[in-house]
């Protein structure tokens, strides 16, 4: 049998404010939408911590023995530098201001995505569909909405027309928005403003002389808008309907409010049943932003080359950071909560380490099954990973009780743990283990049981100055050393 049907999932769904029970459309089939970056230059820490929310969604999806559709998209058009359909496309401002090819833009940064998001060990996504490969199904989306009476066109451009829409739907149920607030509080159309309203969007937008990223259409050379690209890669890969659609909170509006009403417009009918947003990273208590310096790089965590941190952090300590929050939480970046996040990290993995060799007994101290089905609970609560890490160390509490001869546990319930621990740490979480994750030699244990071995010498020779430097210095390069009745161990802090 399935997990899933022995599981009951519950997910806040931000279209009606609540956490609801999760029914797939289909029974154990999920189609999940992400929207996906815009390539013009190296990810932040903000959008990999989104796509690293959905990374772990992804990951607990299929744990629980879901086939899942996951679709991300690439933007390598059509995203202008402002929500108002005004100022250039960003890739092509990029193109212009370094004299290159668009898509040497989208090529360069496409990669540093890739590259950024396998360090964090992501799970690749069952289909990444970019925006300038489906023109034509945008176009076809614009003919549609046009025949329904639900945009106009002007001077090569197409326009959503809001105002008409909102007589049939409801524009802005997503954010909560009401449109005549909206059009209370914005300012007065300009003279040469093409639209009918300044709620409209833009769903095909003319290509002047200059634009360098423009197709033809039946309403002349041009570009899509930005919102159409993910309904007509939804709609194509995922159907009219489907079960999930995922982002970050700053797309809730305009662009997943224009996404809806993009779809009813067309199909008649809303696109997604349950809609997610992840919250936002800070960084030292503040927003992070280039224009402050008040921003990081993923690679700059990597490497130490910062002046905001004391020292690299390897990308699965990072990882480990991130799911200590819930996804709809802000999380704050900082050098004191990494510090924080590496220990415990460190101290997860040698738990794990000290498992292997724990002896077992006729019965058990710790109710296994029950704590596994904490994990399950926890995960099942909306994907609430900070209480399935505390969950965890409840377990490694145990291990260590175990390990000190003071709670027994069964070969049955050892495996069971094992299993458990390694399922959610591993497949869940995401994460690495230590020593690939630290990036270290995998010769560092044997050097290290090496040192141990000429400390016990120097102890039985009752060198004990030796013995203590040896100790003390290890310590000073955080590795613990501890002696206990079955020899000495080592964990790395």
């Amino acid at each position: 049998m399935q997990l899933y049907k022995s599981q009951t999932l519950k997910i806040y769904n931000s279209l009606t404010g609540k956490k609801e029970i999760f029914e797939p459309i289909n029974e154990g089939h999920i189609g999940m939408y992400v929207c996906g970056p815009t390539v013009y230059s190296n990810v932040h820490l903000g959008n990999c911590r989104t796509f690293m929310s959905f990374d772990m969604i992804f990951r607990y999806l299929k744990h629980l023995g879901y086939k899942v559709r996951y679709v991300r998209n690439i933007t390598d058009a059509g995203h202008l530098e402002n929500d108002a359909d005004e100022g250039e496309d960003k890739i092509a401002k990029k193109a212009r201001l370094e004299q290159i090819e668009p898509m040497e833009v989208v090529q360069r940064y496409t990669v540093d995505f890739h590259n950024t998001l396998q360090k964090f060990n992501f799970l690749s996504p069952s289909i990444e569909p970019t925006a300038t490969g489906h023109i034509i199904e945008q176009i076809e989306i614009i003919k549609v909405i046009l025949e329904k009476g639900f945009a106009y066109e002007v001077n090569g451009s197409v326009y959503f027309d809001v105002v008409k829409f909102n007589q049939s739907f409801e524009y802005g149920k997503l954010s909560g928005r009401k449109l005549e607030d909206m059009i209370t509080n914005t300012r007065e159309l300009a003279a040469q403003d093409e639209k009918k309203s300044p709620q409209d969007f833009a769903l095909w937008k003319k290509a002047e002389p200059q634009h360098i990223m423009r197709w033809p259409s039946p309403w002349g050379d041009g570009f899509p808008g930005w919102h159409l690209e993910c309904t007509a890669m939804s709609t194509k890969y995922l159907g009219e309907k489907f079960d999930i659609h995922g982002g970050g909170m700053d797309l809730k509006f305009p662009h997943h409010e224009c996404e809806i009403a993009q779809a009813e417009a067309s199909n008649g009918h809303s696109p997604v049943n349950y809609w997610m947003h992840a919250n936002m990273l800070t960084l030292n208590g503040k927003k992070m932003a280039k224009s402050t310096g008040n921003n990081i790089l993923p690679n700059e965590m990597f490497s130490g080359e910062n002046t905001i941190l004391s020292k690299p952090f390897t990308a699965t300590v990072v990882r480990f950071f991130m799911m200590q929050a819930h996804y709809t939480s802000i999380l704050d970046l900082s050098n004191e909560a990494l510090l924080a996040s590496e220990k415990g990290f460190y101290k997860l993995m040698d738990s794990l380490d000290l498992l292997d060799k724990l002896e077992t007994a006729s019965n058990s101290d710790f109710d296994v099954a029950s704590w596994k089905q904490k994990c399950y609970n926890a995960m099942n609560d909306d994907f609430n990973t900070p209480i399935l890490i505390a969950t965890l160390f409840e377990a490694v509490k145990h291990i260590n009780l175990i390990k000190e001869g003071k709670e027994n546990i069964s070969e049955g319930d050892k495996n069971m743990l094992k299993e458990t621990m390694h399922s959610f740490i591993f497949d869940v979480l995401g994460l690495d283990h230590k020593v690939d994750a630290q990036g270290d030699s995998d010769k560092l244990p044997g050097v290290v049981e090496l040192l141990i071995q000429l400390r016990n010498e120097a102890r039985a020779n009752k060198d004990f100055a030796t013995s203590d430097k040896i100790r003390d210095q290890l310590a000073a390069l955080g590795i613990q050393l501890k002696d206990g009745k079955e020899g000495t161990t080592f964990s790395v802090s």
